[in-house]
């Protein structure tokens, strides 16, 4: 009668079955034993011959999904059989992948539970070691993205992102019409660009179909994507191009903390919007602007070309840019003179906006989320570790596990 329950709800077919069943609640486990009939024939698992005998076995132990508070573990050996047309194999078993320890059950579970669960977290409740989870979790998010189809991408953004210290990173590209991460590599290098071209052939990806590419201002990047991918257009977008004018503020206000005390801790004001201050950061900033100092000219050169992204037409938008420049370059501040020179280099790329109308948005919120994982796993023992779990959570991949 149990050995009939344990058939069913083990989902066991012919020719494997259930021949006993050890329950030890001391050690909080049950093993069950499966088996098959003496003398059963095999399909040959290369070349699907059928009715091959069985050459020799092995013991294979997988652990499965808990039997109320109890582990539970398979127990079964498992045949090599003779193809007289292709040699000996060993057989693949229906409950469990080749060379799991787990199986597909747990399996499902183990990769369920990591897409919300630290994988340290996840060891601790099965009663696993970390290594043994990791393997599963990277075999599963092989297997899905070996299953990608690229075809459809045409709008991507490309940004690096830490993974451990000693300035270690990682590069991501960003699907723009589906805000999931495609492609992880280390390194934030040129060569990060060619191998994600590499990669998107791989999954029927046309990079010619690619022509629109957001990216930081790194050179590295910009001759990447100028080599490999020669129609796309590159769009530097807003937030980057303010972080660049932000650094030049700060520079300035440290120049000037030296003569004008009142400029200590002020840094945080000059960063932020002025809808954004609090009451108190008002007040300071009103105080300072009755001041004749260099920081507010720089903060107003900042404003002025905020006001340059809600400009709707490209032509007018390159026109009040140049007027931009030309207050920046006369302005004889020089850490704002060299903003000015830098936007002027990446002029093009920062005009695309007005064409394209993409920003790194995503891909902020993309570096966000991916450094909350490493902050909440408390780093990762490698940076492959670290890719598959950036891979697990924002990929979006199909799993397909098994039910």
């Amino acid at each position: 009668m149990y050995e009939d329950l344990f058939r069913k709800a083990l989902n066991i077919d012919d020719p494997w079955q259930l021949t006993n069943i050890d329950f030890n609640p001391d050690g909080k486990r049950i093993d069950l034993y499966l088996d098959f009939a003496h003398g059963c024939k095999f399909e040959c698992p290369v070349c699907n011959k059928p009715g091959c005998s069985a050459y020799d076995t092995k013991e294979r132990v997988w652990r499965h999904l808990n039997f109320f508070q109890y582990k539970a573990y398979l127990h079964c050996r498992v045949p090599r059989i003779e193809c007289t047309e292709c040699g000996i194999h060993r057989i693949e078993i229906p409950w469990a992948r080749k060379r799991s320890g787990f199986t597909l059950l747990m399996d499902a579970l183990i990769v369920t539970m990591s897409q919300c669960m630290t994988i340290s977290d996840v060891a601790k409740q099965i009663c696993e070691h970390d290594t043994r989870i990791w393997k599963v979790v990277d075999h599963y998010v092989k297997e899905a993205r070996s299953r990608e189809d690229y075809s459809d991408v045409t709008v991507i953004g490309i940004d690096e992102t830490s993974c451990a210290k000693g300035h270690k990173y990682v590069t991501l590209e960003v699907d723009f019409d589906t805000s999931k991460v495609i492609h992880v590599c280390e390194g934030k290098d040129s060569n990060t660009v060619s191998i994600f071209k590499k990669d998107c052939k791989k999954h029927d990806g046309n990079p010619g179909n690619i022509h629109s590419i957001c990216c930081d201002m790194s050179p590295a990047f910009i001759s990447g994507i100028h080599a490999k991918f020669p129609n796309a257009a590159i769009t530097f977008d807003k937030f980057h191009v303010m972080k660049i004018v932000n650094d030049g503020i700060d520079k300035v206000r440290r120049e000037e903390v030296a003569k004008n005390q009142n400029l200590k801790k002020t840094r945080y004001i000059w960063l932020k919007n002025p809808d954004n201050l609090t009451e108190m950061q008002k007040e300071i900033l009103g105080s300072l602007k009755d001041m004749n100092l260099r920081t507010v000219r720089a903060y107003n050169l900042k404003l002025s070309l905020q006001v340059f992204w809600s400009i709707e037409d490209r032509l007018l938008a390159e026109d009040y840019l140049k007027k931009w420049y030309f207050w920046a370059t006369h302005s004889r501040i020089k850490p704002m003179i060299e903003v000015a020179k830098t936007i002027k280099a990446h002029w093009n790329g920062i005009l695309n906006y007005f064409d394209s109308r993409i920003n790194n948005g995503i891909l902020e919120g993309t570096n966000s989320v991916i450094q909350l994982l490493k902050r909440s796993a408390r780093g990762y023992r490698n940076v492959q570790n670290f890719i598959t779990m950036i891979y697990l959570r924002l990929g979006q991949l199909n799993f397909q596990l098994p039910t």
